[in-house]
């Protein structure tokens, strides 16, 4: 893949691609594509792929994102008899993640849809939690060192930072993206320290090992938090280091 400015602006790139999946027809409901996690044309072939990674098969706690086009890899996670957690929108909650038990739950296609994940799930703090194995994060766009774009409101990342703060995941957490070929760039994406890496990239054609690098943020990065996510998420006031 050829460089190109390393300073490419994210918004840019989310609009080009957005609009590439749409111009070319390869986005799927929800519709349009902007804005969000798009859902795209081969998300179930991709989770096919990613189920036969060896990472996943040996993965028995996985944590995914609650958007479309990762919907069959959740599934795929419970009918596997995987432990999967999701976390509650914009982590709301001092419970701020959903801990969904196939051996608890009757009805998957539903439990692990975003509705259904609070209806089938349990609400667990980060002290309740299992360390994680496994990281599936959707991505509006992914280049080759594994740099992430996501849609632009950081949970992502923040999430990791919490769950890393907490001991739930390290640098051997494997982080994995699913996308669209659409999706997977050229740019070389301009990244902060507290950004997380995607060491796997997995399209419903080929599955791709990033170089990622010095490997994933070491926790929270205090300073970079707006005071906003304070007020608005528990766990960051409890956690808040000028707090203890």
């Amino acid at each position: 893949m050829a460089d190109t400015d390393p300073t490419v602006d994210k918004e840019t790139l989310r609009k080009r691609v957005w609009n590439e999946l749409e111009e070319r027809e390869q986005a799927r409901f929800p519709f349009p594509p902007h804005g969000r996690i798009s859902n795209f044309a081969g998300a179930d072939e991709a989770a096919d792929r990613l189920a036969e990674l060896d990472a996943w098969r040996s993965a028995d706690v996985i944590k995914a994102n609650p958007d479309a086009p990762q919907l069959p890899v959740r599934r795929a996670a419970l009918r596997e008899g995987k432990i999967l957690y999701m976390a509650v929108p914009r982590l709301r909650d001092a419970k701020c993640f959903f801990r969904l038990d196939p051996e608890t739950i009757d009805d998957i296609d539903s439990a692990t849809t975003v509705s259904g994940c609070s209806r089938f799930g349990e609400r667990v703090g980060p002290d309740e939690m299992e360390p994680i194995d496994l990281i599936v994060s959707g991505s509006v766009a992914v280049n080759e060192r594994g740099a992430r774009v996501g849609k632009g409101e950081g949970y992502s990342d923040l999430e990791f930072g919490i769950l890393r703060e907490f001991g739930l995941v390290d640098d051997d957490t494997v982080t994995v993206t699913t996308v669209h070929g659409i999706q997977f760039v050229d740019e070389v994406i301009a990244t902060a320290s507290y950004d997380v890496p995607m060491e796997l990239i997995v399209t419903p054609e080929r599955t791709v090992r990033a170089d990622i690098g010095d490997g994933k943020p070491s926790g929270l990065e205090w300073e970079t938090l707006e005071e906003s996510r304070f007020e608005k998420i528990p766990v960051l006031a409890e956690l808040r280091p000028d707090t203890q």
